[in-house]
């Protein structure tokens, strides 16, 4: 049975930086819908202070998600040095596919096919699939991509994460300032190579009352259009099932892979919240029993990209295995997650091992 290995990596880290100042003139409301009265400046700070998201990356009006995802593609698959005629799957992870800059939704046609056209690729026979699965697309594309190339239907993928959030983000909502805009992409091919690439992952989907922690819904303030949809998420919920769930996830597929948590060298993880994420970690860690562990064994980019969605996870790893994260490198050999959990609720994570 192959193996599924990543042989290029591109990202598109768009160039507009948007910092606290960017929400002064903002006003917030509460989820019941009544006007925040705290001073503005003060509502920002206590969201710096728990996220340490500083600053974030937004899109250009004249840009869109096909447009950024294809321009990491274009990166990955040079990075890969193929021909993009080979690609046998083109998978394209989103929330919320092609969105204008009025914030109308369109998946129609598929992202997929849009960065299949962008890339000039001719081969009919190269497949386009779109998978909306919440922040964790991306690595649930990548296994998807790994069952693919098992069941030797494929030998050769692009998986792609972009998202603009900033798009459909509710202009009244203190948690419009999480979100963020980027892409990301890696192309996975065949090895007979044994004990190399995907060697577990792990998929975990909570829909029942989990469903409304992360929704589209209207915006907070009553007195504008309600028939647009922003991104509507319940913060404390979030955090209490991700901290309850994510941890054992990651485990338990660290076990699949016959490995413990000494044996991990980078956990990439979706970054929504950086305490959420330091809290996480630190269970895990508890899980195996540990009590103190190098914290640069996950690398943050909330700081300073913000929440890119689907697009967090590849732009970390194309940034560390280009040497271009201060202090970050993957070891030759070693073994690292990826993980990530989002709407649905939906949990997943992949141990991969680097050839």
């Amino acid at each position: 049975m192959p193996n599924t290995i990543i042989i290029g990596s591109g990202s598109y880290i768009p160039n507009r930086v948007i910092g606290r100042d960017y929400f002064l003139d903002s006003e917030f409301y509460t989820d019941e819908g009544e006007k925040i009265e705290k001073p503005t400046e003060e509502i920002i700070s206590k969201f710096v202070e728990i996220t340490e998201i500083e600053e974030r990356r937004y899109i250009e009006d004249h840009l869109s998600n096909s447009k950024i995802g294809y321009e990491a593609a274009k990166i990955a698959i040079e990075d890969a040095k193929i021909d993009a005629e080979k690609i046998d799957y083109i998978i394209y992870a989103s929330n919320f596919g092609e969105v204008n800059a009025g914030g109308l939704v369109n998946f129609m046609p598929n992202m997929a096919a849009r960065v299949k056209n962008h890339l000039g690729i001719k081969n009919r026979k190269c497949i386009t699939y779109d998978m909306i699965f919440g922040c964790p697309g991306w690595v649930e594309a990548m296994i998807l991509a790994d069952n693919l190339i098992k069941a030797q239907a494929a030998k050769t993928i692009l998986v792609v994460g972009s998202e603009t959030l900033s798009r459909v983000t509710d202009p009244f909502d203190r948690n419009k300032m999480i979100f963020a805009d980027g892409a990301g992409a890696v192309v996975v091919k065949a090895t007979d190579e044994e004990n190399v690439g995907i060697i577990a992952h792990n998929t975990i989907c909570d829909n029942g009352p989990e469903l409304e922690y992360l929704v589209s819904g209207p915006s907070l303030n009553i007195d504008v259009d309600r028939d647009k949809p922003f991104i509507r998420m319940l913060g404390r919920k979030i955090y209490e099932y991700a901290l309850k769930n994510v941890p054992v996830a990651i485990k338990e597929t660290i076990d699949d892979a016959g490995l413990s948590i000494d044996d991990i060298n980078k956990i990439l993880i979706h970054q929504a919240n950086a305490k959420m994420d330091y809290a996480m970690i630190d269970r895990l860690h508890k899980l195996y029993d540990v009590k103190d562990y190098d914290h640069a064994i996950s690398p943050m980019t909330i700081q300073m990209f913000g929440n890119s969605s689907v697009a967090t996870i590849p732009t970390m790893f194309d940034l560390i295995i280009k040497g271009k994260m201060d202090g970050q490198t993957f070891k030759e050999k070693g073994n690292i997650v990826m993980t990530s959990v989002g709407a649905g609720m939906n949990i997943n994570a992949i141990v991969y091992r680097f050839p």
